[in-house]
């Protein structure tokens, strides 16, 4: 799947140059093109000089806690669900750590912590997975819940309203909260019909229903703070969970007589070798994106939206926050890009202005995030992942649109 879906990015984008071209009389489309080829190439490598770091960073504090003993005991905590949702997955194995760890890191909005976090885990999933070329079901349950974008603490959305001038920068956090837990919670069912897992267990359900209780109170809590102090308290509790997470590694570690240095220095070897895999799928990716975005297929996409809903008598205003919804899935940089732009073309507390940052905030990088994970590991054959993962994103949109109408409407 994964091959038609980026061999239609470029048909798509040179059918539509041709068009401009032929009729438009559109000269410099070709140009255009080819320049986001080289530009696009040039991002790939950025984007992996950065994560080089972070990786080499956050794999070596994991190989402290592996050694510390602390995966295997996160794993324990989590193994009840995760032996229902993912029962080819042994109880106690060290992905089960993993998996926790990464979806903590992801619920408090800390992507450069998650995203290795993530790729060591489904190396970890990786190693159960019978076949070298196709994701496992665990393996999709896992990106499709990473791709859902479950994040209870959208720091970086806050510090992007508050640089285009806004007066309460956190005025987004709870539509982005009830968006992105619909975006999960809808990956979840997805993943679940097509590999029939069983929800309704005990189990699960008590787990379900724990998350459910505290995302209320959490609500409940946070709604009767200031915007202010909403925003202090998201950023401090970010910072401070984070370096007490390597804290406790070396803590740990060193009270289990494992020698932290050496094992910081193993982990960092690996997270070399693993970034560099990266780059053939990077590249891939975000050069069809950035010709898909040159021939102005988007654009015309957005032109098609805009008349549909105007013919049926809807409210237009969200079609403009929409450029930020479409790139979203496939580029994280560009999606910024295009929030940013509606907040300076609208006004950062206009309606699109508010809804691009939910639609940011609520939604993933899905082809991003599919090619880092999977390509990490060489999978080519992603069954129901992509599927399910779009079903997440979508139901995160509508999820957006919804709730900004009735908290900005």
């Amino acid at each position: 799947m994964l091959n038609g879906i980026w061999l239609s990015f470029f048909i798509a984008a040179f059918a539509a140059s041709l068009w401009q071209w032929l009729v438009g009389g559109d000269s410099e489309v070709f140009a255009r093109l080819v320049q986001s080829l080289f530009d696009m190439a040039k991002v790939s490598v950025d984007i992996i000089l950065v994560l080089l770091g972070t990786m080499t960073l956050w794999l070596g504090f994991l190989s402290i806690a592996e050694k510390a003993g602390l995966i295997r005991l996160l794993g324990r905590v989590l193994d009840p669900l995760f032996s229902r949702l993912m029962p080819e997955v042994p109880r106690g194995h060290p992905a089960m750590g993993l998996i926790s760890m990464n979806f903590a890191a992801n619920i408090l909005g800390l992507d450069n912590a998650a995203t290795p976090i993530g790729i060591k885990a489904m190396h970890s999933l990786q190693s159960l997975n019978p076949s070298s070329e196709t994701a496992s079901n665990a393996q999709i349950l896992f990106l499709v819940l990473n791709t859902s974008s479950l994040t209870l603490l959208p720091v970086t959305i806050f510090m992007y309203r508050a640089q285009q001038g806004a007066d309460e920068p956190t005025l987004v956090f709870l539509p982005i909260l009830l968006a992105t837990s619909a975006s999960s919670l809808a990956g979840l069912l997805a993943v679940a019909i097509m590999q029939r897992l069983k929800l309704w267990q005990p189990v699960v359900l008590a787990y379900l229903l724990a998350a459910a209780l505290a995302l209320g109170l959490l609500m409940t809590t946070l709604a009767g703070m200031s915007a202010q102090a909403l925003a202090a308290a998201s950023t401090l509790v970010g910072n401070l969970t984070l370096f007490s997470i390597v804290i406790l590694f070396l803590m740990v570690g060193a009270l289990r007589g494992v020698k932290v240095y050496d094992a910081f220095i193993e982990g960092a070897k690996e997270g070399l070798s693993f970034t560099i895999t990266l780059l053939p799928y990077l590249i891939a990716m975000l050069v069809a994106v950035g010709v898909l975005r040159a021939s102005g297929v988007l654009d015309a996409g957005l032109g098609g939206i805009r008349w549909l809903v105007e013919g049926i008598g809807w409210d237009i205003r969200f079609v403009d926050a929409l450029p930020t919804a479409f790139v979203k899935p496939l580029s994280g940089s560009g999606s910024r890009a295009m929030m940013i732009e509606t907040m300076n073309t609208f006004g950062v507390d206009s309606f699109p202005g508010l809804l691009a940052a939910t639609f940011q905030g609520s939604t993933e990088t899905t082809f991003y995030v599919l090619a880092v994970y999977f390509g990490a590991v060489g999978i080519t054959r992603i069954r129901h992942g992509l599927g399910c993962a779009l079903i997440a994103d979508a139901a995160g949109i509508t999820t957006a649109v919804f709730v900004c109408y009735w908290f900005f409407g």
